[in-house]
């Protein structure tokens, strides 16, 4: 049996497979659709019943590359791209939801994720319970009911930089026969494979670390193609009971492994349709081509960003899981032993006011929406992404009022402290 290829080798190896005389770099095939020469074959590939292209909005060759790259770096069976991360939850988690269904959601998830899951999909009927991902065993199954299908975490939650127990979200989730999703985004691949902990199904926004330049919004649903599906038809009856929308097929039957994601693609993103473009995939594979260099210059520089603000007077805290000080330093050893990420959150002295003040005067980090790519930047979640959180729904998603997040980027390390020690001094 050959010896699979290192995530380095894969980062670069993986996906697109020239043939002779074909081109090096992944093409961008940038069309809408695809010619057959009868109208049988056309026929076949609509009833599912033969691979190929019809319609950019499902599938892509180029997109489909990009999916295979990720889906060998995660260590699953099957991969999709979406056209964000936040569709990539929606998806991740309607495939298996319908009215009346039930979710199980950390309340530390990003912000965004939240106001889907609690306020948008509620609309939809799919209730949710949050929990406390640091709560005990005991307590986080009490949060089950009967109509529950999956649970949702974070690995690294965004901006509260909470490491999740994953073997212990895992153990409650396939207690209550549902899935454990987790979004590696802040992680990645190239430090965390929650499937090997547990995790049934992986999603990401690959806006941030994946592409790693701030250039193409874009997600990711990764499947382990652990869960088995058809032990609980009750459950999961989209997956286990016929589709009459492609002449009764019955996805787990007929797809075995791949049944989440081909339900999926042949479904959801049929029906909804956010699709990633070909163009944003191609930028996508061009970041991947380098995460497995940029991951550690992320982490080292982040670690001497963070013990600089921890040693530093006017800072009231740092919460950085690569940090011995941090609660969740052994949970980063366990998971992550070769770095988390560049994300690090601390609180001024003087609260809100001074954070203000101090992100006004830095230079080279800039405030901007995004996190997690090659510039330093940093972010007042509170005043911006989470806005819409009174203070104690701050407090309860693990986000203090006065939290600054400083995305350290792959620059100098010096010079990113230098930055950080003239804004600190106009306070």
């Amino acid at each position: 049996m050959k010896k699979p290829y290192a995530k380095e080798t894969i980062c670069i190896q993986s996906g697109w497979k020239p043939g002779n005389g074909e081109p090096r770099v992944l093409p961008i095939y940038q069309t809408t659709t695809y010619k057959y020469d009868t109208s049988e074959q056309m026929g076949r590939l609509f009833d599912l019943e033969e691979d190929g292209y019809f319609y950019t909005r499902l599938q892509n060759p180029t997109n489909d590359c990009v999916a295979q790259k990720i889906c060998e770096l995660e260590g699953g069976v099957a991969a999709m791209l979406t056209s964000s991360g936040q569709a990539a939850n929606y998806y991740a988690v309607f495939n298996i939801c319908e009215a009346g269904s039930h979710v199980v959601l950390s309340s530390t998830v990003y912000g965004g994720t939240f106001n889907l899951i609690a306020v948008t999909m509620k609309k939809m009927g799919i209730s949710c319970t949050i929990v406390d991902p640091d709560a005990d065993y005991e307590t986080l199954c009490q949060a089950f009911q009967e109509n529950t299908r999956c649970v949702l975490a974070e690995t690294i939650a965004n901006p509260a930089l909470v490491v999740l127990d994953i073997e212990k979200f895992a153990k409650a989730a396939h207690a209550h026969q549902v899935p454990l999703i987790v979004d590696n985004t802040f992680a990645t691949p190239i430090n965390c494979n929650p499937f090997k902990w547990g995790a049934d199904i992986v999603t990401h926004s690959t806006t941030k670390y994946m592409d790693g330049h701030a250039m193409c919004v874009g997600g990711a649903i990764v499947d382990s193609g652990n869960f088995d599906w058809s032990l609980y038809p009750e459950k999961f009856p989209g997956l286990c009971e016929p589709d009459d929308s492609y002449h009764g097929i019955i996805y787990a039957e007929k797809f075995g492994k791949e049944a989440y994601i081909r339900k999926a693609t042949v479904q959801l993103m049929r029906d909804l349709g956010s699709i990633q473009s070909p163009q944003n995939a191609f930028l996508l594979n061009v970041g991947l081509e380098t995460l497995h260099l940029r991951m550690p210059r992320h982490c080292e520089n982040a670690m001497k960003v963070a013990s600089f603000l921890e040693n530093h007077e006017k800072v009231a805290w740092v919460n950085y899981p690569g940090l011995k000080s941090s609660k969740y330093y052994e949970l980063a050893c366990k998971y992550m032993p070769n770095g988390t990420c560049g994300v690090i959150s601390f609180g001024l002295k003087g609260g809100r006011h001074a954070a203000q003040i101090m992100m006004d005067k830095l230079e080279l980090a800039a405030i901007v929406t995004h996190v997690a790519d090659a510039r330093t930047c940093v972010l007042h979640p509170a005043s911006h992404t989470h806005r819409q959180m009174n203070d104690e729904q701050l407090k309860e998603a693990g986000v203090n009022p006065d939290l600054i997040r400083f995305s350290v980027g792959i620059e100098n390390a010096e010079d990113i402290i230098a930055d950080l020690e003239q804004a600190l001094a106009a306070i």
